[in-house]
């Protein structure tokens, strides 16, 4: 026996009131019978093919197929069984607007792994007659001809039962009757056909006859001239007796495919592009969040560059020793509240103090640098020859001065880069002479490019001996500043500490004037800036990637339409064999092409907007491959995210629902 129920019973609740749909039904179907199920409108005779086809499940009652019990399988299990021996034949034909016949007809073998997916499903159309419509969208085809095709759809998987649901009732007479001839030979071949129709004159094809009417069979009648011949052909074609030889188990064979995977990114594709307005809105909410992503990454890195290449002038591993201190700063100081420091105090930190690799004590003042008939206003910078190493500051072009210049107070000079293009209009000043309040200076070096910032320009300076700006231009008798490199940055507290005890016990320092003069940690310095610039990329790019979330959030509401327009599709496709996987993957694609293609176009915004902010604005960007990845990365992660709601609610549709949805 093919088919066994008993005490089959459906009930539906409509609003508050429980409709009986089937009430104890028993019946049985033999393989290879043709048998038509009859009933006026709410008879029950839809629910039972219902539930025959394994679309729905029953409330109570026993279910054998190929003497099997199925009613404790699951959802997955029920799509492999309807994909392998079910085919399905609808009233409304069911067939996807957006593909072609043939595209149509292949739709099953998608979910089984099937690689003859173009050469059997065109074969099919040419038997039912449509060898010339192969290309055609539903469309463009005829109804006659749109339930060809759904005929050969039901074929395609060679399944051995064809469940048809009132096959011809959109259909005009001569197609009928095509339709009707095409069932008949699919019977003759050996193929179960169970028939819902509430015409007689189709009921007439079959060989045997179920009338119901509330839910309840009142007729089973066999046809005795039909009977006789479908005995014979089950003599020369055998019944298939259990489940197993009907539908192997392929537990082992792979659950989805690459195949299945580029067709649900080539059907993805097609739908997306039908829906071109639709698609655009929800990609542009991606394409905005990843755009300002890159951007501001952009923008934040560039800036976050051109600290470090300011930061870099400074040196590393440095305490800076001045006389005074911040707090002192403001008031009138009395005399001897300030500690003054000479050369002697830097000879004796680094002769005293062992983590002290070198020292650079310096003087500064204002001086009025002339050039010919040329003049410019700069800061003189007197600095012991450790400065050039200590500060970054070796020339890029000439050299530095020596000890021994220093020590004869030479009259030579290393200009910055502003002094050399305000003076020299960018022409090599290496050997000329220039003079520093009336006084000739050779130049001897150019000092490399740091930067300006609003406040101060790094390369306005002029760099000459120590010795030479305090005796000859600026006459100083102490150093402003003393520079103190340490050799470890881990010792650098430690270092600064005996510094300090250093020079207090030196000058003998009461505890009272202790804040005559301070010592400056500019790694502090530089670890404060760093860490300024990280918290505002970091901020800048929070606040970029807020656009994403809200583009994930249309991605989300338009999935949503999605599902809800495409839900009879979603049927279809479970009926033919699609799992609950196979739907999730394929809207989860839809939702992932739709951020990604966002994210590209966002990348190439996020490049324009970083471009336009450096010519009009002038600020340093940089768009890093980090940076890319990252908004890529949070694009797709936006479309798995946002879609994966609306793919599993289209995944948990029920299928007989779903075909229903109006």
């Amino acid at each position: 026996m093919l088919i066994e129920i008993k005490g089959i019973k459906k009930t539906y609740q409509m609003g508050e009131t429980m409709v009986p749909a089937l009430r104890n039904i028993n019946c049985s179907i033999d393989s290879g019978e043709f048998v038509a199920i009859m009933g006026p409108s709410g008879s029950g005779k839809s629910t039972l093919m219902h539930i025959l086809g394994l679309l729905d499940t029953p409330d109570s009652g026993s279910y054998r197929l190929a003497e099997q019990e199925i009613s404790g399988l699951t959802e997955d299990e029920l799509s492999r069984l309807r994909g392998k021996i079910i085919g399905f034949v609808f009233q409304q034909f069911n067939l996807i607007p957006r593909t072609s016949a043939l595209e149509n007809v292949a739709l099953p073998l998608l979910y089984t792994q099937s690689k003859d997916h173009k050469t059997f499903p065109k074969h099919l159309l040419e038997q039912v007659g449509l060898e010339g419509r192969i290309n055609h969208k539903p469309n463009e085809l005829s109804g006659g001809q749109q339930q060809r095709v759904a005929i050969a759809r039901a074929l395609v998987n060679q399944p051995r039962i064809i469940f048809a649901d009132e096959p011809t009732g959109n259909l005009d007479s001569k197609s009928q009757n095509e339709i009707m001839h095409i069932f008949k030979k699919l019977n003759e071949q050996g193929l179960t056909i169970i028939l819902v129709t509430h015409e007689e004159e189709v009921a007439a094809n079959a060989n045997r006859i179920i009338k119901m009417r509330d839910g309840m069979i009142l007729s089973d009648e066999i046809r005795s001239e039909l009977e006789k011949f479908n005995t014979v052909r089950t003599i020369t074609k055998p019944a298939i007796k259990t489940l197993e030889a009907l539908f192997p188990q392929t537990k082992n064979s792979p659950s989805y495919s690459l195949f299945e995977a580029s067709e649900h990114f080539k059907q993805a594709w097609r739908s997306l592009s039908i829906n071109k307005v639709r698609t655009g809105l929800s990609m542009l909410g991606i394409l905005i969040g990843v755009g300002a992503v890159i951007s501001m990454l952009a923008l934040g890195q560039g800036a976050k560059e051109t600290l470090e290449k300011q930061l870099s002038s400074l040196g590393s591993n440095l305490l800076v020793l001045r006389p005074g201190s911040m707090r002192a700063r403001g008031v009138a100081l009395q005399t001897g509240e300030v500690t003054k420091f000479t050369i002697q105090d830097a000879e004796e930190i680094k002769k005293n103090i062992p983590m002290v690799k070198d020292v650079s004590p310096s003087v500064t003042g204002r001086g009025q640098i002339v050039v010919g008939n040329k003049n410019w206003n700069s800061q003189i910078l007197g600095a012991s020859p450790q400065y050039a190493s200590m500060r970054a500051s070796s020339p890029y072009l000439g050299r530095f001065f020596t000890h021994d210049e220093d020590r004869q107070r030479a009259r030579v000079a290393v200009l910055g880069q502003t002094i050399v293009r305000e003076l020299f209009l960018n022409s090599n000043p290496i050997g000329e002479m220039i003079k520093i309040n009336k006084i000739n200076f050779q130049v001897i070096g150019i000092l490399p490019e740091k930067g300006a910032t609003s406040w101060r320009d790094q390369d306005d300076i002029v760099v000459i001996p120590l010795n030479t700006a305090m005796r000859r231009v600026l006459g100083k008798d102490f150093v402003d500043s003393i520079d103190i490199e340490i050799m470890d940055a881990n010792s650098m507290e430690d270092s600064q500490e005996q510094i300090k005890n250093l020079i207090i016990q030196n000058h003998r320092i009461p505890a009272s004037q202790q804040e005559s003069f301070e010592i400056r940690n500019l790694a502090e310095i530089q670890a404060a800036l760093s860490e300024t610039s990280r918290t505002m990329s970091l901020l800048l790019g929070s606040i970029a990637l807020i656009s994403l979330i809200v583009g994930g959030i249309g991605i989300m509401n338009i999935m949503l339409v999605s599902v809800t327009e495409r839900t009879r599709e979603i049927g279809l496709r479970k009926a033919v064999g699609a799992k609950q996987f196979d739907i999730l993957s394929q809207f989860l694609i839809e939702a992932v092409v739709v951020s990604c293609l966002g994210g590209l176009a966002g990348i190439v915004l996020g490049a324009s907007i970083s471009f336009t902010i450096t010519q009009l604005a002038g600020w340093t960007t940089n768009i890093s491959l980090e940076s890319i990845l990252i908004a890529l990365l949070f694009s797709l992660g936006v479309g798995i995210g946002f879609g994966l709601w609306p793919a599993k609610k289209a995944a948990s549709l029920n299928p007989i629902d779903a075909l229903r949805y109006e």
